[in-house]
């Protein structure tokens, strides 16, 4: 019995010493009580994935917006996806580029929105944050690789969380040739060749 006390006392102390995601996007300690409401204390508790809300600032393009998270603007980089290109610099507009954009904009002016950081690289050689997003608790990723405006990509410091899901989502895409899975050769492991005529 003594051993079990222990034990969960143990578990209980590591958890309330371990960084809060939160604190990992600022930077600064968060004065918020991390401890669920009416839970007894000694108690351990499964919890969701802590997802932050944010407001919307400007949706820049398919897999990329400018938000406010904890009063500070950010632009937050969609994790795992990658959308064909309507203003990268000295490239192209590729084909269902504005289609992406337009979709992205719609999702994520559909309700609130929350996003989600994984353990490792928050921030990507930009500067800008990694998360996945979340409207209404549906994820804009899923949504953007099921109905074909994106791409599964950027996979550099694996385990994620949510690949084996989007990579099924997006195999099942490429099955039914949706949107940017319709051209042959359109799609190649380093993203998109080709510009709309």
């Amino acid at each position: 019995m003594k051993k079990k006390l222990a034990g969960g006392a143990l578990i209980v102390a590591a958890s309330l010493f371990a960084i809060h995601p939160s604190e990992l996007i600022t930077g600064e300690n968060s004065s918020e009580n991390h401890i669920p409401k009416n839970v007894p204390t000694g108690e351990v508790v499964d919890q969701a994935p802590e997802q932050i809300p944010f407001t919307l600032v400007e949706t820049i393009d398919g897999d990329t917006i400018k938000a406010r998270v904890k009063g500070k603007v950010e632009i937050v980089r969609y994790l795992l996806v990658d959308t064909p290109e309507t203003k990268k610099p000295g490239m192209c507009v590729q084909p269902f580029a504005a289609e992406a954009f337009q979709r992205n904009n719609e999702l994520v002016k559909e309700g609130s929105l929350s996003l989600e950081v994984e353990e490792g690289t928050k921030r990507d050689a930009y500067g800008r944050l990694l998360a996945y997003v979340f409207v209404e608790g549906q994820s804009v990723q899923e949504t953007l690789i099921k109905e074909g405006y994106a791409r599964v990509a950027y996979i550099m410091d694996p385990p994620y969380k949510y690949l084996n899901l989007y990579k099924t989502d997006e195999n099942l895409a490429k099955k039914s040739k949706l949107k940017i899975w319709g051209t042959k050769e359109y799609v190649s492991y380093y993203g998109f060749i080709g510009c709309v005529r």
